[in-house]
């Protein structure tokens, strides 16, 4: 079978991006959309990206609501590939659950956890730093791709490499993860050259995974295998797990033990998490148009703007704008606000839950 043997990819599709709201919302979410301009949704170009890798060796772990959008975009993908959360548990009960499914079909299979919403420009570096991580982890680490900064970010978590890896060149093991930093521990995370980007990219044996789940979460790593030995508990089982993200439930107590290995890469990536990030990957016009170009007039303007409301978008002197025109609700800001859009959505869901 073509692509690296045994490999699986593992594609969680959850959240709802609640800082391109009103684009993104609950019940469609920022992977069913085309945020490029490139003519393919997110989880489409996610899928593409990954199919040298693994051909059909694939799953998708989606909410119940969404599998049906998700096996519509994804044709050639066989609707069992597709795996419903019935309710949302955080990443590590998502990604837990395939690993629990692929430990019981492929004994000698190897895992990589690829968020759905995330771009990837440099495709050919992606695949090699990939092919790394698979061999690292087939000597039972936990692998992490770690992304190399390109800015002091202070909305992206880092991990902090250490000594490299003697038998696998470019790996090295990871000292710790750390949470998101303020403006200064950004800055000289960057300047030191010791620190990375933590993207959330996981590569791991299932088994490996399970069993470091079960030391610091046992009723989880349990609960996820009983689910995998008997799908029709699913809804029974579900609503009883754990609530954790795979980083707090694993990685970082893993890196504390010196289980974890990162690979890092320079792959172009952006996870897209507000319309500032948004803008950045439309490219350097003074004002970029998500959407048609048409349906924008503008004189004297900078910023993005999104017209999926079927209406004209008329732009008269305004700098640093944020324009998204939906049918049923507008938002207006600036990209230095960007990250602040999550509030209004905090303060719709209790008034207006049907736009969020």
């Amino acid at each position: 079978m073509p692509g690296i043997e045994h490999f699986w990819a593992v594609v969680p599709a959850g959240g709802s991006g609640t800082r391109l709201w009103p684009l993104s919302r609950a019940g469609s979410p920022k992977f069913l959309h085309d945020l490029t301009g490139g003519g393919r949704s997110l989880l489409q170009e996610t899928v593409a990206r990954l199919a040298p890798l693994v051909d059909d060796r694939l799953l998708v772990v989606t909410g119940a609501r969404h599998r049906e959008l998700v096996v519509q975009q994804l044709p050639g993908l066989s609707a069992d590939r597709v795996l419903a959360e019935p309710s949302p548990r955080d990443s590590m009960a998502a990604i837990g659950l395939a690993a629990a499914v692929l430990e019981r079909q492929d004994a000698d299979a190897v895992l990589g956890s690829f968020a759905a919403d995330h771009v990837i420009r440099h495709g050919d570096a992606f695949e090699r730093a990939v092919g790394l991580a698979v061999q690292v982890a087939r000597d039972d680490w936990l692998v992490t791709i770690g992304i190399e900064p390109t800015y002091a970010s202070t909305a992206f978590g880092y991990l902090r490499q250490g000594d490299p890896l003697a038998a696998h060149p470019g790996a090295s093991v990871v000292e710790e993860f750390v949470e998101k930093p303020d403006a200064g521990a950004a800055a000289a995370y960057v300047t030191s050259g010791d620190y990375r980007w933590n993207a959330g990219m996981f590569v791991v044996r299932p088994t490996v995974l399970l069993d470091l789940l079960g030391t610091w979460h046992p009723d989880l790593a349990d609960g996820l295998r009983a689910v995998a030995a008997d799908p029709g508990r699913l809804e029974e089982l579900w609503p009883t797990l754990t609530r954790i993200a795979i980083d707090h439930a694993v990685a970082e107590p893993a890196a504390a033990q010196g289980r974890v290995a990162t690979v890092p890469a320079d792959l172009g990536w952006d996870d897209i998490g507000d319309f500032r990030s948004l803008s950045g990957l439309l490219g350097d016009a003074d004002l970029q148009v998500l959407g048609d170009a048409g349906a924008v007039v503008s004189e004297d303007s900078t910023g993005v703007v999104v017209p999926h409301g079927g209406r004209v978008v008329a732009l008269l002197g305004v700098k640093d704008i944020v324009v998204v025109d939906t049918p049923d609700a507008l938002l207006v800001t600036t990209r230095e606000r960007a990250q602040d859009v999550k509030t209004l959505v905090d303060r719709l869901r209790g008034s207006r839950p049907d736009l969020v």
